[in-house]
């Protein structure tokens, strides 16, 4: 059986994976990690972001994260941005506003990411960086790599993750995700992420 045909096949139907739950005996499956689901996004360098200040509309409008991780935002000036999610950024741009607005009330939206960018390597068609506005699925990542070459060993696709000094690896079997088996093994692939297609 062709599981290439399949890899398409699975990407037009799109992923799945929020509304098939995670087997109980996946959470003791060690190479996988146990919540797959949307994890908040965490802000990354060049993302831009929309801020609104409740009735302050001088204080509102986009920004772009500088390459430092910080933006620079009126009153507040220059803070932190990078590795914080939305609603950090917004409690810490609130007490930073405090001395200047009783009860600020912000909203931080995240308008375009520009920094989310894997890597897929080995036996694909197309190897090399792809570059995306969101986070993408292993099952994607194949298919915008142009899918896999013909003795690719599916079963054995190695998902990397260098997280500083340590790095995860995970396994994904691919002919059991597309089968609709342990399809939490399609998991949401992390900015930096190398995909191997042995």
């Amino acid at each position: 059986m062709n599981y290439r045909i399949f890899v398409c096949f699975a990407l037009m139907l799109g992923t799945m994976s929020a509304s098939i739950s995670t087997p109980a005996s996946a959470a003791q499956n060690l190479e996988l990690p146990r919540a797959l689901g949307n994890p908040l996004y965490t802000i990354q360098p060049n993302d831009i972001l929309s801020i609104f200040v409740w009735k302050e509309p001088n204080l509102s409008g986009k920004v772009t994260v500088r390459p430092d991780g910080r933006i620079s935002f009126p009153l507040v000036q220059d803070m932190q941005a990078s590795g914080l999610n939305p609603g950090q950024l917004k409690e810490q741009i609130e007490v930073n506003l405090k001395q200047y607005i009783d009860a600020a009330n912000v909203t931080v939206i995240v308008e375009a990411i520009q920094s989310y960018r894997v890597f897929v390597t080995g036996k694909v068609n197309k190897a090399g960086a792809i570059q995306m506005e969101k986070p993408i699925t292993v099952l994607q990542a194949l298919a915008l790599a142009g899918g896999t070459q013909e003795f690719a060993s599916l079963s054995e696709i190695v998902v990397i993750r260098n997280s500083g000094e340590d790095s995860t690896r995970f396994v994904v079997n691919l002919p059991e995700v597309v089968k609709g088996k342990n399809f939490y093994q399609n998991m949401m692939l992390r900015s930096g992420d190398v995909v191997f297609v042995p």
